[in-house]
């Protein structure tokens, strides 16, 4: 990886690239769960190696794994107990949202209403920043929009979000800026404005455009 990013609070911030580019290893070591071989980073003010963040952040990986005998209501109280707050508010509100049935055990949802489970963890303790892995994948588009609606009430709040998306469209809309990344070293960085994330990013994967 050689790879610097400056991500300012407040911001929401795509973050590009196909499959085994480098985007979630680099989230995860952001968050503490990888440790990095050179470098150093710094996430809400706390070096990623030193310090624990991933208490303070909103994180969901790509794959909503749980432990598949558990009741919906225990992941989500779980999720909750470890950072030793109290988020029942907060996650009945999330789970009418998202209409997510908690009366359920993991085993027995879809992929989409697992997503949502993690979403639900993320998000029920209204963290600072949101660290985000493919988020939406396996949602249904009234669950989509529900999500966004409520991550972007969040980051009008003050809240940073971090968003690793294969969805272009997703990135130029509700991404004030992107980077695009390939074989773990940024190649282009800005406003989703000014870079038209879309054309941009296939320029760059189908060589149109140098390294």
């Amino acid at each position: 990886m050689d790879l610097t990013l400056h991500i300012l609070e407040g911001c929401c911030f795509g973050f590009i690239g196909p499959n085994g580019e480098g985007k979630s290893t680099t989230i995860r070591t952001l968050l503490g769960l990888l440790s990095p071989t050179a470098g150093s980073a710094k996430v809400l003010g706390l070096d990623c190696v030193r310090e624990k963040i991933l208490a303070q952040v909103g994180y969901m990986p790509s794959e909503a794994m749980f432990y598949p005998e558990m009741w919906v209501a225990e992941v989500i109280r779980l999720s909750a107990d470890l950072r030793k707050m109290d988020c029942r508010a907060q996650a009945a509100a999330l789970c009418k949202t998202l209409e997510l049935d908690v009366r359920k055990r993991i085993r027995e949802l879809s992929l989409g209403n697992r997503k949502k489970v993690s979403i639900v963890c993320a998000m029920q303790h209204r963290p600072k920043l949101y660290s985000l892995d493919e988020p939406t994948s396996g949602l249904d588009p009234l669950v989509q929009r529900a999500f966004w609606e409520e991550l972007e009430q969040r980051r009008r709040e003050d809240a940073t979000v971090f968003l690793s998306s294969h969805v272009l469209y997703e990135v130029q809309r509700y991404c004030s800026r992107a980077a695009i990344i390939r074989e773990g070293r940024l190649v282009v960085e800005g406003t989703t404005a000014e870079l038209d994330i879309e054309n941009r990013f296939f320029d760059y994967y189908e060589g149109r455009m140098p390294q």
